[in-house]
């Protein structure tokens, strides 16, 4: 494989949690470890969220010291650069110098999530890589004609989505123009290897309700929050011998949700704690026993097929998962250490079958994550399907 030169383009500064951060630094790093020469780039015209202020601000402060620390963690202290775009355009970082030139002539820039708007940034960009990790909106908004979503996808020069059945019969969804490569998570294995758990809980990190995405399409709208199917599993914890704890900006519920909630035996906990750090994150995940949780309804009723890169990280830590049915059964295993569920017996069922055999399907949980979502095995496969 000839080396290039890639840019991973990203927001981790401007939304400083640590599943971001885990996204964009394990498509970054698995890059890297390839042997290519890979730079994490991050230019935006939002003001970046500062969780000690609590506040979107228009000062750099927090972002360019936390992008700092991030990409020292991964081994990437000298490969990235920041825009302060909202400010005064001045580039900062140790490849600020470098920066502009690396957009304009990289082999390819990977726009992660496609979160930032070129256009509106006023850079050039040769290879530019719509790199879509949160499949649905952006391709029912082009199929209907959304004039600002086609403009900002016929700006690509090729799409790559974690949607791994959109194209297929069963799955509604039509594909953006240049898709080139159906793909999912990547994984760093080696940094989510782990022990047994010391906790008997199963756990998420999810978001209670967020408004502003949802779609309609064909007569249907399709929700992207992702409360509406977790009240359709409400009284779960009642129904298992098994805790289920729910990390969540408590802040966010009303005392109305909160009481259904804890009435209903789900543990809470406020993931601000942890969620600002990736290695913090990183140890709540190894310390549980599993995962349970829900998806968008998007990706439920259209099939998408895709697959949480928080469920795959538990997965590599060795826990087993239980999600809800996407349609990711066409291209990952279930039934042992991963289990689909569409009902409440699904659900009952997959945990019955964890708890005869925990460490059978803890076993199973890490094989799945070493077959299908090694960082360099997935990114490979993508760089193949772009060409490069």
């Amino acid at each position: 494989m000839k080396a290039r030169r890639i840019v991973v383009l990203g927001t981790l500064a401007s939304d400083p949690y640590a599943g971001m951060a885990w996204m964009h630094m394990q498509i970054a790093v698995g890059l890297a470890r390839l042997g290519h020469d890979v730079s994490y780039v991050e230019t935006t015209s939002t003001w970046p969220y500062d969780p000690i202020r609590q506040a979107r601000v228009c000062d750099s402060d927090y972002a360019v010291a936390y992008l700092a620390r991030v990409a020292a963690s991964f081994g990437l202290g000298d490969c990235w650069a920041y825009r302060r775009s909202y400010l005064d355009n001045a580039w900062l970082g140790p490849r600020r110098a470098v920066a502009e030139d690396l957009l304009a002539h990289a082999d390819a820039v990977l726009n992660v999530t496609g979160s930032t708007y070129l256009a509106k940034e006023g850079l050039q960009i040769d290879r530019h890589v719509y790199f879509g990790t949160d499949p649905v909106r952006h391709e029912l908004e082009f199929a209907k004609g959304d004039g600002d979503t086609r403009a900002f996808i016929e700006a690509y020069t090729d799409c790559v989505t974690y949607g791994e059945n959109i194209g297929n019969l069963d799955c509604p969804i039509p594909p953006l123009p240049r898709l080139r490569s159906k793909t999912r998570q990547p994984v760093l294995l080696d940094l989510w290897q782990s022990g047994p758990p010391p906790r008997e809980a199963f756990t998420t990190v999810c978001n209670w309700k967020q408004a502003g995405r949802d779609i309609e399409y064909q007569g249907e709208v399709y929700y992207w929050i992702k409360h509406h199917e977790f009240l359709k599993f409400i009284d779960l914890p009642r129904c298992l011998n098994q805790p289920i704890e729910l990390a969540m900006p408590l802040h966010g519920l009303t005392s109305d949700e909160r009481s259904l909630l804890e009435s209903n035996g789900w543990r809470l906990t406020h993931a601000h704690a942890f969620t600002t750090d990736p290695w913090a994150y990183r140890d709540y995940v190894q310390t549980s026993r599993g995962e349970f949780t829900v998806a968008k309804d998007q990706n439920v009723r259209l099939r998408s097929g895709w697959f949480s890169e928080r469920s795959a990280c538990y997965l590599a830590a060795g826990r087993p998962v239980v999600t809800q049915d996407t349609g990711f059964g066409t291209v990952l295993p279930t039934g042992e250490g991963l289990f689909a569920f569409n009902t409440m017996e699904d659900i009952i069922t997959a945990f019955e079958a964890i708890h005869a055999d925990y460490d059978r399907h803890s076993r199973a949980a890490r094989r799945i994550a070493e077959e299908y979502f090694r960082a360099e095995t997935v990114l490979a496969k993508v760089l193949e399907d772009l060409g490069l």
